[in-house]
């Protein structure tokens, strides 16, 4: 099936993720520290305009190299397995570049949201830093039809930076700005404010006896719960 027209991202883009990342903390005085737990530093903003919210999260994954995480992170495949939130998630090839359509499952009384978004990765050389970097942006593609009961998200873009912590782990940044109906935003951001159970889940590195066939090292990787805000 032929999809409609997308885009792709700037070097520029690609550049701008990795700000911030030394610092683990968000530039500007309107970022608000919601939660700090398991060596993760997570933030909010608001924008008043559009009632939307954008989140950052700084961590440390000690046991975990950039690389191995990149791929981990990439890897729509394994997410299904150990991300209990994923009702749909899969790639189509769309005009020569990859669109994915990901289903989110949300608690009782939140409906569910779907994305359609491109991504790409790259490593980027920074001052002598290696830094993975993934992007991905809503994109409209037609002929995915909006479902029942689902809310379309159309404004939403992520990036994640990972560079190694100086020894056997990883530190990085994620950056996520969410939109859907903003009624519907709100009220979502406001009951995660509130600690009711919505989890998103962060891979971490635990060493296991299993393997796999093609990616044995992936196995060790289990998920993480940690209250917090945005859709990683």
């Amino acid at each position: 099936m032929e999809c409609g027209a997308v885009g792709g991202f700037s070097e520029e883009q690609f550049r701008e993720a990795c700000a911030e990342i030394q610092q683990r903390a968000p530039a500007g005085a309107n970022w608000e520290l919601l939660v700090e737990t398991l060596g993760f530093s997570i933030y909010g903003l608001l924008d008043q305009q559009t009632g939307l919210y954008e989140y950052k999260v700084f961590g440390v994954l000690d046991d975990c190299p950039p690389a191995l995480l990149a791929d981990v992170y990439m890897d729509l495949d394994y997410r299904k397995q150990w991300d209990q939130y994923v009702k749909e998630l899969y790639e189509k090839e769309c005009n020569g570049e990859t669109v994915v359509y990901w289903e989110v499952k949300y608690p009782f009384p939140m409906s569910n949201r779907d994305y359609i978004y491109i991504r790409q990765r790259q490593e980027l050389d920074v001052e002598g830093r290696k830094i993975h970097v993934v992007l991905a942006q809503s994109t409209s593609v037609p002929q995915f039809a909006e479902r029942p009961g689902v809310i379309r998200v159309n404004r939403y873009k992520q990036s994640l930076a990972i560079e190694s912590d100086g020894k056997k782990g990883s530190k990085g940044k994620a950056g996520v700005h969410v939109g859907a109906l903003t009624r519907a935003t709100c009220i979502k951001a406001m009951l995660i404010v509130r600690h009711v159970k919505f989890m998103v889940l962060i891979p971490r590195v635990q060493r296991t006896g299993t393997c796999r066939r093609q990616h044995p090292e992936r196995d060790s990787i289990l998920p993480q719960k940690l209250e917090c805000m945005g859709d990683i």
